[in-house]
Formats: C-alpha cells, structure tokens, sequence
C-alpha cells in the first residue's frame, strides 16, 4: 500500500485548486485522470505537481509500482474517499487517480526542433469539440506527423476531455497552441512547407498531391468549413471523395484518411 497524505472535505486546498485546473482556471497546470494517462504523462517526462489517489486505488497490490513512482516525483500527493474524487473527476465514473501536472510548453519555439525538409505538420484551426482535437492528436502521431499548430480559435489541445482523446500524444508531440490562423500559415509558409487545406469543393483529390514534399495539413470546422478567405491563404487544398448522401467527414475521421496517404506516399519513398 502506498503512504500518502490523506485528506477529506474540511482540508481541500488541494481540491480546490484541482477543480481550477480542471475548469481552465489554473493556465501553469494540467488536469490528468485515469491511471493509463497518468502513466504517459510520467513517462513523457512531464513535471508532477500533485497525485490524488482514491483510498481504494492506493490500496490496490497492481497500482503499487505506478504509484510509487508518481508519488516519488510529485511535489505532493494526497490520499481521498471515493465521494471526494468523484467531486473532482472529469469523467461520470472516477478512474481512481488524478494528477496535476505542469503543462508542456506550446509556443511557437516548440516547433523549431522539426527539421523542414521531413515536416509534416497538422494545422487544426476552429475546432471546438476537444474530442475531434484528441483524436486528431492521436491520429497525428500514428501517422508520423512532427508537430501540431492548434489555433487561438481552436479548444484547448491539453484541456482535459482532449488529453483523454490523444491518450498521451499531446505529451510526446511538438505543439505550437495559441496562433493566429494568419500567423500559422505565414509561418508553415516561411518554413517552405506547402500548406494543403481540406475543402469539400475543392477540384484535386487528396490523393493528388505530393505528400512527400514538406507539408502542412490544415483542417477546418466541419460545420462550417474553413472561410474562402482562409482558404485563399493555403498553397492548395484537397478534397476526399464520397459517396451516397453524405455531406461531409467527421473532421478527424478525415484527418486519418488524410494523413495516411501522406504516411502512404512517404513509406514509398524511403522504400525506395
């Protein structure tokens, strides 16, 4: 059994600032749940600011090992009833542990370590649902994408719904938040990548474009779809065929779909 600090409703300072993090209050911070996710933050290397284990959880003989070594590298951790995980848990049915971590760095910088001439970078620009945006993470590291620009307009890449959709991509891949769609471009641009936006009434098929060229994949809101304007601002976009009466792809189901034929392209070459 792990020793830990244990806590209920009259000392919740911790709690407090838990729900902050949660709720977005807290912008040096990271609200992490569930034991899978708090092992990818552990391994990403991401500093560990607090760990709340369920009494139960920390009881438990196959959660021993992983929650010695949370506790050992978190500045504080914290032992809590069941109720009072539940009063601070994301999710409908708590997972038994949370952790709050310092938030990996996002800035502009971050992306400076890609080299150019191999990028593949995801654009993801007006995407509110941080359940689209975790899976486009996801899918972007599957599919062997460098780096991520999330735009001031899109959902927080590292809120806690999307951190649960990206299971632990948002830890390992480089991601520039916060930009103007303008400035994303300006810089995909700067950088010699082609910028490749998805738009359904484009003429050239996805599979149309040289992918192995350094690229950058930008990706709209799929209710609305990017502006004529923002897509005036691309080198190119593409569209993905369909059939019968569907109108549109869920933005990230098309992400893969995308993605995977620049993976398709690229695997070719260094075949070769």
């Amino acid at each position: 059994m792990i020793r830990v600090m244990k806590i209920n409703s009259k000392d919740n300072s911790l709690l407090r600032q838990a729900r902050a993090v949660r709720d977005g209050k807290d912008n040096d911070l990271i609200f992490v749940e569930g034991l899978r996710l708090c092992e990818e933050a552990l391994r990403s290397g991401l500093p560990l600011d607090a760990v709340i284990v369920s009494e139960e959880l920390a009881q438990k003989e196959k959660a021993s090992a992983l929650l010695k070594e949370l506790t050992g590298k978190a500045k504080r951790s914290a032992s809590v009833s069941e109720k009072l995980l539940e009063s601070i848990s994301f999710t409908k049915t708590p997972q038994g542990i949370v952790i709050l971590a310092r938030r990996p760095a996002s800035h502009k910088e971050i992306l400076n370590s890609i080299q150019p001439d191999t990028a593949l970078i995801v654009v993801m620009h007006r995407l509110n649902n941080p359940v689209n945006v975790g899976a486009i993470l996801r899918t972007a590291e599957a599919a062997g994408a460098t780096g991520v620009v999330a735009t001031k307009e899109t959902t927080d890449p590292f809120s806690p719904k999307s951190l649960r959709g990206a299971m632990g991509s948002a830890f390992r891949l480089p991601i520039w938040h916060d930009p103007t769609y303008a400035d994303a471009i300006a810089w995909c641009k700067s950088k010699g990548l082609q910028a490749i936006c998805a738009e359904l009434h484009a003429t050239q098929n996805y599979d149309e474009v040289d992918w192995k060229q350094p690229s950058a994949l930008i990706l709209g809101p799929e209710s609305q779809g990017l502006s004529a304007e923002e897509v005036a601002l691309a080198s190119t976009a593409v569209k993905i065929p369909m059939k019968g009466q569907a109108e549109s792809l869920n933005v990230a189901v098309a992400a893969g779909v995308l993605l995977y034929e620049a993976a398709r392209q690229r695997s070719d070459v260094a075949g070769k």
